[in-house]
């Protein structure tokens, strides 16, 4: 295990402890969205309006912004000093918020027919088209203030600070939770109360990232130009990667458009388990995408093919020691999950049963979705941004034509399971496509099977106990050591790196 696999691990572990704080406020915020808001005309609503501007977030503050910033600043840094980055990243923030505010405007005046594109079976429910089209107007101007956040993500990971950034989305969390309870106890709509709560987090966030910038050195204030070679330079790698990057929320997306024609909850259903897919994939699958980015982008520039192909194969070995038993996990204990997490109020028998259904085949395709990012992201730092589009457009129309398909025998299930197949077959074309530019496959059979193996154990363990609440919640940490004792045992080194690092981490903390 060389020098830079074990800084990246890491770096990843840092990204990870702070996103885990996040994901555990994340469940709190869907549990009390549950309980306050259940799975039904408003929820649908709401929904559908905050699922739009979040595509977009993953568009540029977590897709092709980031990936394209952080070699470019990172570029400008080395050859021609800090102050001139500072420049280049001044430059983006001034046309990301004008073509923010020019899109969010028009989507603010064209709201009903953008709710109708999206999500064309509302147009059957009046009622429905209009309350999501008011929603909309106030959640969409987030955008703008989440893409900047993800600018500053990208300069603070570019100057190895990864805490900040993967600490930020709390934030949101925190908003959720507040403005859903606020709505609740004085008896206000809580959809709308939500929505707000989504625009004044995303203020939140970018507020939250300035003393981190500051303390390192870096300013707002300062000399800056429109048209700066090292930011038409990104914006040409970056233009065609904005759909290539963020394919898994495009599919999503397109899910909730066919699931606006089946029965009312559908959408809801869908929403809730990808919110425990996230979990795992934010946790962890998002850490080492965004640890290995600025090693991959340096070696790259360096020319040391070996090195590079020694890191891209590193994390995708830390992506799967993760997103592996993650999925047996979430598909053994996809029903006493969502009972426990949302099963109150609102939130019914019949819907934890719908939501139960959909988590199982959302799981399936939970590591190829986790794999995804690292691959992409090893196109970007070769600054080939053309390969993923085109993956990614075949994989969209995989997701489309099987989830219609689907649907009709499955229901929302059939959108679900058509997601993960398409994320398995955009793995499977990357790798390939890789393994022609760099001469060797990006990941051995070896892997699949070192954390397969132990991953197939617990799953079948936590599916034996599943049916007595109190004991499966308590062996969790038990199926967690066991996991990775047979890992190790298998030989898989990126078992001992993950506990070393975090354990390094939270002596640190302690310290």
């Amino acid at each position: 295990m060389n020098a830079e696999s074990r800084h990246i691990a890491r770096r990843a572990a840092t990204v990870g402890g702070a996103t885990l704080i996040s994901r555990v406020l994340g469940f709190v915020r869907d549990l009390i969205t549950a309980f306050t808001l259940g799975a039904g005309l408003l929820a649908d609503a709401f929904f559908v309006a905050f699922r739009i501007p979040n595509l977009l977030r993953s568009l540029f503050a977590e897709g092709s912004l980031t990936l394209a910033f952080i070699p470019a600043f990172s570029r400008v840094r080395a050859e021609e000093g800090e102050q001139r980055a500072q420049e280049m990243a001044r430059a983006v923030l001034a046309w990301l918020v004008l073509i923010l505010s020019v899109i969010t405007l028009l989507a603010m005046y064209f709201a009903p027919e953008l709710t109708g594109l999206i999500a064309p079976g509302f147009e059957r429910n009046p009622e429905l088209l209009a309350t999501t089209a008011s929603l909309l107007r106030i959640c969409f101007p987030f955008i703008i203030f989440i893409s900047a956040v993800g600018l500053c993500m990208g300069i603070l990971n570019a100057l190895d600070h990864f805490f900040a950034p993967a600490f930020a989305p709390c934030l949101l969390n925190i908003g959720f939770i507040s403005f859903a309870l606020i709505g609740w106890h004085f008896d206000l709509n809580v959809a709308y109360a939500l929505a707000w709560g989504v625009l004044a987090s995303g203020l939140g966030q970018w507020l939250f990232q300035q003393p981190y910038l500051r303390r390192l050195g870096f300013s707002w204030r300062g000399p800056w130009r429109w048209l700066d070679p090292a930011v038409l330079r990104m914006g040409r790698l970056m233009l065609p990667s904005v759909f290539g990057s963020a394919v898994y929320q495009i599919n999503l997306l397109l899910g909730t458009l066919l699931a606006s024609f089946l029965p009312v909850g559908s959408i809801s259903y869908l929403y809730y388990a990808d919110r425990l897919v996230q979990f795992p994939l934010g946790v962890f699958g998002l850490a080492v995408s965004t640890a290995a980015l600025p090693s991959l982008s340096r070696l790259c520039a360096e020319g040391k093919p070996d090195e590079f192909l020694a890191v891209i194969r590193s994390s995708l070995r830390l992506s799967l020691t993760i997103s592996l038993p993650a999925m047996a996990g979430l598909i053994a204990l996809a029903g006493p999950l969502i009972a426990l997490l949302f099963g109150r109020g609102a939130f019914g028998a019949q819907a934890t049963q719908a939501t139960s259904a959909a988590l199982m085949a959302y799981g399936l395709g939970l590591p190829a979705i986790a794999l995804v990012r690292p691959l992409v992201g090893a196109f970007y730092a070769l600054e080939d941004t053309r390969t993923p589009v085109l993956v990614a457009t075949l994989c969209v129309a995989v997701n489309i034509l099987l989830g219609w398909a689907l649907m009709e025998h499955l229901a929302h299930v059939g959108l679900a399971l058509a997601v993960s197949v398409a994320s398995a077959v955009n793995v499977a074309l990357l790798s390939w496509l890789l393994r022609r530019r760099l001469g060797a496959w990006p990941m051995c059979l070896s892997t699949w099977l070192k954390c397969g193996a132990p991953s197939l154990v617990i799953g079948l363990l936590a599916w034996s106990t599943s049916g007595t609440r109190l004991v499966w919640l308590l062996l969790i940490p038990v199926w967690a050591a066991l996991y990775f004792l047979l890992a190790r045992g298998l030989g898989l080194d990126e078992a001992r790196l993950l506990v070393d690092a975090l354990g390094r981490r939270l002596r640190r903390r302690r310290g």
